[in-house]
């Protein structure tokens, strides 16, 4: 069997410390760092040359911060996989982070095995974040976005496209429920479960199961506080 190829990085974050740090963990794994930057600018002027597969971007900046640098990098590469770090857990950009279309968030004491996973996670295309971890996130900052007037343009609120079962998938993703629970919830095989939301995502323009959560609260399917 073929490997699978390592995933090319670029790691974003105004403290050099910070950058040696991720580098030499991630390179001593056998996963290619293919540059830095110290802003938000230079990310999204790096991300567009090195076309990398994953960026660790930190959420506080000079001259451009992560979040708005993010954006950028996803719209001019739909493909490129956002990990964002934060120094506070729950930090109060995650959410946005997630509703743009980044695919999950660590922290910055991370332990280097979590980092090196997370890298390989998200290129699978799946969330690094547990469904039940992003499903606190948005509850917390949800409420207080949607009566801000805050939009995220990139998820989609439409799900009339979606089937009744696949609603109902959609649904017990937004609750937090792995794919093993899922199957064991609906009385399918994981096979199923997992067509089911390999469709969700095609049909609404998902990137990987934190969209799905988000999508989930501001289509209104679930709202905050309505699970616990």
């Amino acid at each position: 069997m073929t490997p699978e190829p390592s995933p090319r990085v670029l790691i974003v974050d105004d403290q050099a410390l910070i950058r040696t740090g991720f580098r030499l963990i991630l390179t001593t794994r056998g996963i290619d760092v293919v540059g830095e930057a110290a802003d938000g600018v230079e990310a999204v002027t790096a991300a567009r040359e090195l076309r990398p597969d994953v960026v660790l971007m930190d959420i506080r900046m000079p001259n451009l911060d992560g979040l708005e640098a993010a954006r950028r990098v996803l719209a001019q590469d739909p493909d490129c996989r956002v990990l964002m770090l934060t120094t506070f857990d729950l930090d109060r950009y995650v959410y946005a982070a997630l509703a743009l279309g980044a695919s999950g968030f660590l922290l910055k004491d991370v332990t280097p095995e979590h980092l090196a996973n997370a890298v390989r996670l998200v290129t699978t295309g799946d969330a690094l974040l547990a469904p039940s971890i992003t499903r606190r996130l948005v509850e917390r900052f949800a409420a207080q976005d949607q009566a801000g007037g805050a939009t995220t343009t990139s998820v989609p609120a439409d799900l009339a496209v979606l089937t009744a079962r696949e609603l109902e998938v959609l649904t017990l993703v937004g609750r937090g429920l792995s794919n093993a629970e899922l199957a064991e919830a609906l009385t399918l095989s994981e096979t199923t479960v997992k067509t089911h939301v390999a469709r969700i995502f095609t049909k609404l323009g998902l990137r990987d199961r934190a969209q799905a959560v988000v999508v989930a609260y501001e289509s209104g399917l679930i709202s905050a506080g309505s699970v616990g």
